[in-house]
């Protein structure tokens, strides 16, 4: 199943895709080429980090897909510190060059959502799971699995964006927010999930499964 419900660029950056072209061609056209050149690679560094390309997401049973761009920096079993229970833990974390946009790693009904204003240590160190400005999305899927999806500030990243409420329905894959600026997303799952991603992955939102329900 391919996804090409959003734009190449995601709406989140329209306004600053729009003033950094403006401001180059103003730039290019007063002061000339030479002067224009940051400004223009500006507007490039820009144009790619709100890349939202379509992506085929995987059609299996019991499948759990990435919810974002980035490198598997934890796995594990830890205290979900939403659903106070043992979960398994998988953390990616997003560069300034990945996709920004946040996918459901499930289909199923949002339960709950948390959002706590937190701090903005670099969102690479494990403490920012706990500490920093994150959203959380309790989702439970048809069958009963329940799944928490974490958006995680970090450094640099001031925005979470996220257009779901509790009572909302995802599908697997569907997109539910964006952070901008570089950040982290944690996913917690059921110790009956199977992991399929090792540390040190580089993984892609909707389209890589990083994990399985056990049957």
């Amino acid at each position: 199943m391919t996804d090409g419900s959003y734009p190449i660029l995601a709406r989140e950056g329209r306004w600053h895709i729009l003033l950094a072209a403006v401001a180059a061609v103003a730039v290019q056209y007063f002061a000339g080429l030479g002067w224009a050149v940051p400004f223009w690679l500006i507007l490039v560094f820009i144009g790619q980090f709100f890349r939202d390309p379509p992506r085929r997401i995987p059609d299996a049973p019991g499948i759990v897909v990435c919810p974002a761009d980035g490198k598997v920096i934890a796995l594990g079993e830890v205290e979900d510190p939403y659903l106070k229970r043992p979960a398994r833990r998988v953390s990616v974390f997003m560069n300034v060059f990945n996709v920004h946009s946040n996918r459901s790693p499930v289909a199923g009904k949002v339960m709950q959502r948390w959002y706590d204003r937190g701090k903005f240590f670099n969102a690479a160190l494990d403490k920012a799971s706990i500490d920093n400005e994150r959203n959380a999305l309790w989702i439970k899927t048809a069958d009963g699995q329940d799944v928490v999806v974490v958006q995680v500030a970090g450094l640099i990243a001031r925005r979470i964006l996220c257009y779901v409420q509790p009572g909302g329905e995802l599908t697997r894959g569907e997109r539910f927010g964006f952070i901008r600026f570089g950040s982290r997303v944690d996913i917690y799952l059921p110790l009956n999930a199977s992991l399929e991603v090792s540390l040190g992955d580089s993984v892609k939102g909707a389209a890589d499964v990083i994990a399985r329900f056990a049957p």
